[in-house]
C-alpha cells in the first residue's frame, strides 16, 4: 500500500455537493487496471479519476478515467475536475492559460484564460439516430411524435442517442426510471427553455452506466450536443444549459463556439469538499 494524494471534488457548479461528485487520485503512478477498476467501484461515484505522467510530449499530465463497472476514454466532468485537482495539487502547465490533458481520445485543451476553465470538444461523429433505437426509447419513454424536434446518434468517445424535444419541460416530465443501463446506453434529452430564461436549454442522460437514475451533470454529452449545434448553423452564440434538475442538482454547462478555430468550448466551475491521502 502506497500513501497517494486524493481529492473529492463537485464539477459544472458554483454550489457544493449540487453538482457532478468526482474522485480524483493525484498520484496514481504504478497501480494496475484492476487496482483502479476496484477502486472506481468502491467510490461508487459516477467516475473516478487517476493522474500520471503523460506520455505524449506535449501533453501536461495523463489520466485514466473509470466508473464503478469500465473504463472510459473520456468525458466532461472529470476532465475539468482533473484538471483542477493537477492545477490544485502544483501542477503548472508548460503552455501558460492553457493545459494540456492526454486521455483516451488523444489530447484535450482546457483553456484556463476565461472566468471559468473550458475544455475543447473532442470531434463528434453524427449519424442518424437508427430507427429501431428511437422506437424503443420513445415506447420506454413514452414519447410521442408531435413532441420530437430532431434525433442523432452523436459520438466523441462515448454513444449518444439524442432526442430534442419540444420544450424544457418535456424533458423534465420524463421518467427516468424507464429507462435503465445495459438495456440502454447515453439517452440524451434535450429541450428549450423559454426566451429570458436563467438557462437556455434543459439536458438530460438517462441509462447511466453508474447504475443511478439518471447522470448529475454530463460534460462529454453536452460537448457532443454543443458539436452537432454548432456544426449545423442551429447555434450561434453562447449557450447556458442546465443539467441535474430532477435529482436536485444545480448544474451549469457554459458553451461557446470559436469560429476562427472552429472550437467548442465547454465551462464549468469545481468545487472541492475532500482533500487528503488514501492508502491504495
Amino acid at each position: 500500500m502506497i500513501s497517494r494524494r486524493f481529492v473529492q471534488c463537485d464539477v459544472f457548479t458554483s454550489v457544493p455537493t449540487k453538482g457532478n461528485g468526482l474522485a480524483v487520485v493525484i498520484d496514481g503512478e504504478g497501480l494496475s487496471d484492476e487496482a483502479m477498476q476496484g477502486f472506481a467501484a468502491w467510490t461508487n461515484l459516477a467516475e473516478t479519476t487517476f493522474l500520471m505522467s503523460p506520455t505524449a510530449t506535449e501533453a501536461d499530465y495523463k489520466v485514466r478515467i473509470f466508473t464503478p463497472a469500465r473504463e472510459m476514454l473520456f468525458a466532461g466532468h472529470p476532465t475539468l475536475g482533473s484538471c483542477a485537482a493537477w492545477l490544485r495539487s502544483g501542477g503548472r502547465p508548460k503552455i501558460q492559460g492553457v493545459v494540456k490533458q492526454e486521455c483516451g481520445v488523444g489530447i484535450v485543451d482546457i483553456d484556463l484564460s476565461g472566468p471559468i476553465p473550458a475544455f475543447a470538444a473532442p470531434k463528434t461523429t453524427v449519424v442518424p439516430l437508427p430507427d429501431d433505437k428511437l422506437k424503443a426509447i420513445m415506447s420506454a419513454l413514452g414519447l410521442t411524435p408531435d413532441r420530437i424536434l430532431r434525433t442523432a446518434q452523436l459520438s466523441n468517445g462515448p454513444v449518444w442517442q439524442v432526442i430534442e424535444l419540444a420544450t424544457a419541460a418535456d424533458v423534465l416530465a420524463v421518467d427516468s426510471a424507464k429507462i435503465r443501463y445495459p438495456q440502454f446506453l447515453g439517452v440524451g434529452l434535450i429541450g428549450a427553455h423559454a426566451a429570458g430564461s436563467e438557462c437556455d436549454y434543459e439536458v438530460r442522460m438517462l441509462g447511466a452506466s453508474s447504475g443511478m437514475s439518471e447522470d448529475p451533470i454530463t460534460g462529454s454529452l453536452n460537448a457532443a450536443i454543443a458539436r452537432w449545434k454548432y456544426g449545423s448553423g442551429e447555434w450561434q452564440r453562447p449557450i447556458t444549459v442546465a443539467q441535474g434538475t430532477c435529482i436536485g442538482r444545480s448544474g451549469r454547462v457554459s458553451i461557446r463556439y470559436d469560429s476562427a478555430a472552429e472550437t467548442v468550448w465547454i465551462g464549468g466551475q469545481t468545487c472541492f469538499l475532500i482533500e487528503g491521502t488514501l492508502s491504495l
